[in-house]
């Protein structure tokens, strides 16, 4: 059975409590001067973080060569990881590849995004909702309809880095996941991405 996500967390913790960093900066790498602030990987072609000016890893371009030297949102694949493991035929390797953005985003700052109920939660030793862990990230749950998705797509987002203040919108969507093709239920709204992009765009500022 896949593990849930970390037991017993406690509520989300708010603006300050969440925005301060370990002592020791997450980022020294942002201060070098590049083409690109972030990275964006494991997206899909035609994602709206090519127009957010970053450097965008699809399928087509293999997201393990990236050489790391910024932050980045990572989206890696979550059907190995997720409630209905499994029942999902997995690529060989594409299960570690949740591991291995965990492992880029704590050595170079930024946000892996995933389900709500991954089990990579657990396994890549997250300690809770909005308790930084020893490599300075912390594990935050929202929801995508918070940013215009049609259904409500509860997530988790790892963030090494500065939390912002999140939009806690009332409203709530009405789509269900289910009913949805394959392709809006994997796209990333264009305000979400936007705002992922802020996130480790933030992490690089405090370099």
């Amino acid at each position: 059975m896949q593990p849930g996500p970390p037991s017993r967390p406690g509520r989300p913790r708010h603006r300050s409590a969440l925005c301060r960093l370990p002592s020791a900066g997450r980022c020294a790498i942002s201060r070098m001067t590049r083409m690109h602030e972030v990275a964006a990987l494991f997206v899909r072609r035609g994602t709206p973080y090519a127009g957010l000016g970053c450097d965008c890893y699809d399928m087509k371009r293999d997201a393990l060569t990236w050489q790391g030297g910024m932050p980045g949102v990572f989206h890696p694949p979550c059907r190995a990881w997720g409630q209905l493991a499994h029942f999902a035929k997995p690529r060989e390797g594409e299960r570690e590849l949740a591991l291995w953005a965990m492992e880029q985003c704590r050595k170079w700052g930024g946000v892996v995004e995933h389900p709500f109920a991954s089990g990579l939660w657990n396994e890549s030793g997250c300690i809770g909702f909005g308790l930084r862990d020893r490599f300075g990230g912390v594990l935050v749950p929202v929801l995508q309809s918070w940013w215009g998705h049609r259904a409500p797509k509860k997530t988790c987002l790892y963030i090494v880095g500065p939390v912002p203040e999140l939009p806690f919108d009332g409203a709530m969507a009405e789509g269900r996941v289910e009913r949805m093709g394959k392709a809006e239920r994997e796209r990333t709204p264009a305000q979400f991405a936007e705002f992922l992009v802020g996130v480790a765009r933030s992490c690089a500022m405090r370099g």
